[in-house]
């Protein structure tokens, strides 16, 4: 059998943890399902590689999904693992989004997750994408040395990284954190907001229709491992390059993702509506485009 090959936009970010984890633990192996996780620097690489395929699925963001409907490119979630984004804004020295114009500011890689989150925080605050400059710094050590070095005035960050910075940078403001129920709520008026999922091509998904369920089953049984074990048991299951020199910054982080875990890997579409909305706020294609939100994730995989 040929192996599902997997692309995922920085796997070493714990938001992603899930999809590696599944592998670490042999969940894709009870399966008998052969997996190859490939790393990309960010969310748009990742769409990429599925588009010109070089990957079968991908690890990333929902949002994606909505954003392809518009150009007519079929893209469907078929497992949801987290309920939050985890992502979230930081300044060194800056404490209001509205004092972010002229500045320079680090997300992912244009056309991110990262950047649309950007997008909608500028908009969201009177102003629009156009009055920053981007600058694209990964996810990782890269983000970590473009806010510690002073590089970007502020950045879009997940953890691990992020907690790094917070305790290489004391005085670190936080402008909006999506990591928990209330900032989730702060940040967009909803409890819940589709985030991180696995999706593919409507095609291959009609034509792996085993696979899919296999995937989605090895997911859900990973989210559970999750919820009832220690951030330390955890991180002793992470592979060994995924696990910074600072446990505490690593167990912080991964503290924060088991609140962040989807309980039941649906998505609804009172959740898929509020993600095309915020995506309209800041993409005229989206905003423009009459979306069918049903065709762009199912549930039918973590229903069986």
């Amino acid at each position: 059998m040929q192996p599902v090959r997997i692309a995922i936009g920085g796997q070493a970010q714990l938001i992603y943890l899930t999809a590696t984890l599944a592998q670490e633990l042999g969940y894709y192996q009870d399966e008998g399902l052969p997996v190859t996780l490939l790393d990309f620097p960010g969310g748009q690489k990742s769409l990429e590689a599925l588009l010109g395929g070089s990957a079968d699925v991908v690890c990333g963001f929902y949002d994606h999904t909505i954003v392809m409907a518009t150009e007519n490119r079929e893209l469907r979630a078929f497992v949801a693992m987290l309920r939050y984004p985890g992502l979230v804004a930081v300044s060194p020295n800056i404490s209001r989004i509205e004092d972010l114009r002229g500045r320079i500011v680090g997300v992912s890689s244009a056309g991110s997750s990262t950047h649309f989150l950007l997008n909608y925080l500028l908009v969201a605050h009177g102003m629009k994408p156009e009055d920053v400059s981007t600058a694209s710094i990964g996810m990782s050590a890269t983000a970590v040395a473009a806010v510690t070095h002073g590089k970007v005035a502020a950045a879009i960050m997940t953890d691990p990284a992020l907690e790094i910075v917070r305790r290489q940078s004391p005085g670190l403001k936080i402008l909006a954190d999506t990591r928990t129920a209330e900032g989730t709520r702060a940040v967009f008026g909803v409890d819940t907001y589709p985030s991180v999922v696995l999706y593919s091509t409507e095609r291959w998904i009609n034509g792996h229709r085993g696979q899919a369920s296999k995937l989605a089953h090895a997911i859900m049984r990973t989210l559970d491992w999750m919820r009832s074990h220690t951030p330390e048991e955890i991180r002793a299951r992470m592979p060994a390059q995924f696990r910074t020199e600072n446990a505490a910054a690593d167990l912080e982080g991964l503290q924060s993702l088991k609140t962040m875990l989807s309980e039941d890997g649906r998505i609804t579409p009172e959740s898929a509506a509020i993600v095309k909305k915020v995506l309209s706020v800041s993409l005229e294609k989206v905003r423009s485009a009459d979306i069918d939100l049903a065709k762009t994730y199912t549930n039918e995989f973590v229903l069986r």
